[in-house]
């Protein structure tokens, strides 16, 4: 694989943008109550819209910054973006008000939506038949960043609430520094997209016109969608199905979270180099989320909270449709366009962010209400499983006809040729 360190410093870019999300989980609660939110509930209710916040801002800002890498070059605006990261969380640090927090997260959401940056910086990078690798590599950085970010935010914030968010700012400054002085340029000047400012990417609805210029890509993006659905679903009710079906105490919470993170840098670090060239990337892509339906349904139904680490054992496998899903995309796209894309894929993957948890949330407050026919906490997982499954419906419609693309019958050109066409 070419360029290594510049592998690298996409790792920690994107390892560095989730433990600052990451962090903030186990103190941001205390602190938008510290700062006018009210009693608890009604502290949850603001912490609410402050994620939508970010998620709001991905959404615009990610097919932005996607374009604008495609014209300008990746460099110059994930180094842009990385210090806009910066000096937002020190602003956090520092928020004397919930107005001045929730201005923080918006820009936070701006600059944090360069993960569409690092996506098509993977792709000028990696040949096609190893594209999944450096997908994986990503995977394992998020899964790192989930590890170690709430665990070093729940230490911190022992101290004071505050501390996480300056670590955050000194960990991104120092990345900047090595991206400022080492970070080469992926994208040479002759496959840039030579579009004007307003062309490129202003425009977050039109922008995401983009995927229908790939048929295959727009088929994926719908799938990705709802398998994204079916995610954050989890993530915003995970917290309240274990502490109510378990009676999980916030560090058993913690450990559980950790564990998945744990996972995802096993096998997407590592194992998915293995299984994905032996299975193929159409064949990773189907049974990772064929796991990840039965997962969500296991996870709501189990009835001791230990088994529950078994099925993070299981779903952790379920991680490789990730890369193998981002190495078939990108296959199917013109060099100049691969920011844009993914910033478009970004931005459907923030509208997700927005819904899930409000959806999934009204779902778990019904059927632990006293007018749900039956009590059952596990009800928003359900719903996630069945999200997966109509996610997994699409993608194996859309990958339909694809070539073989495992290891010992490699033909990457004929792959990335089948792909243009669909």
């Amino acid at each position: 694989m070419r360029n290594r360190p510049a592998l690298s410093f996409i790792f920690f870019t994107l390892l560095l943008d989730v433990l600052g999300f990451g962090l903030l989980i186990p103190v941001a609660p205390k602190l938008v109550q510290s700062l006018g939110g009210g009693n608890e509930q009604n502290a949850a209710w603001v912490y609410g819209f402050l994620v939508a916040t970010y998620s709001l801002m991905q959404f615009f800002f990610a097919p932005i910054l996607g374009a604008l890498s495609d014209r300008f070059g990746r460099r110059p605006v994930l180094l842009v973006a990385l210090f806009g990261s910066g000096l937002d969380y020190f602003a956090g640090a520092m928020a004397p008000n919930l107005l001045i927090l929730f201005i923080t997260r918006a820009i936070n959401g701006i600059s944090g939506a360069s993960i569409t940056v690092c996506n098509a910086y993977i792709a000028d990078v990696t040949p096609p038949e190893k594209r999944h690798i450096g997908y994986g590599i990503l995977g394992a950085a998020f899964g790192l960043g989930f590890v170690i970010g709430p665990l070093m935010g729940g230490i911190l914030g022992e101290y004071d609430i505050r501390y996480p968010f300056y670590a955050a700012g000194i960990l991104t400054m120092i990345n900047w520094l090595y991206g400022y002085f080492f970070l080469p340029e992926s994208l040479s000047q002759e496959r840039r997209k030579h579009a004007s400012i307003a062309q490129a990417g202003m425009n977050p609805f039109a922008t995401m016109g983009i995927l229908a210029r790939y048929p295959l890509v727009a088929r994926m993006a719908a799938s990705l969608f709802m398998v994204n659905l079916a995610m954050f679903s989890l993530h915003a009710t995970w917290v309240y199905f274990t502490s109510n079906k378990f009676d999980w105490t916030p560090k058993q919470i913690g450990w559980s979270l950790a564990t998945v993170g744990v996972g995802a840098v096993i096998v997407q670090g590592g194992l998915a180099r293995k299984l994905i060239p032996a299975l193929g990337e159409r064949n990773s892509l189907v049974w990772g989320l064929v796991i990840g339906i039965v997962a969500y349904a296991a996870y709501a139904l189990v009835p001791q909270g230990w088994m529950i680490y078994a099925v993070i054992a299981v779903a952790s496998i379920g991680g490789i449709c990730g890369p193998a899903g981002q190495a078939i995309i990108t296959k199917s796209v013109q060099p100049h366009e691969q920011g844009a894309v993914q910033g478009s894929l970004i931005a459907l993957q923030s509208i997700a962010n927005v819904i899930a948890p409000i959806a999934a949330s009204n779902v778990f407050a019904f059927f632990i209400s006293e007018q749900a026919p039956v009590h059952f906490p596990g009800a928003p997982l359900m719903l996630a499983s069945m999200l997966a499954g109509v996610g997994t419906v699409i993608a194996v419609w859309a990958t339909r006809g694809l070539p073989d693309s495992r290891l010992v019958k490699s033909e990457p050109d004929q792959a990335t040729t089948a792909s243009q066409r669909s």
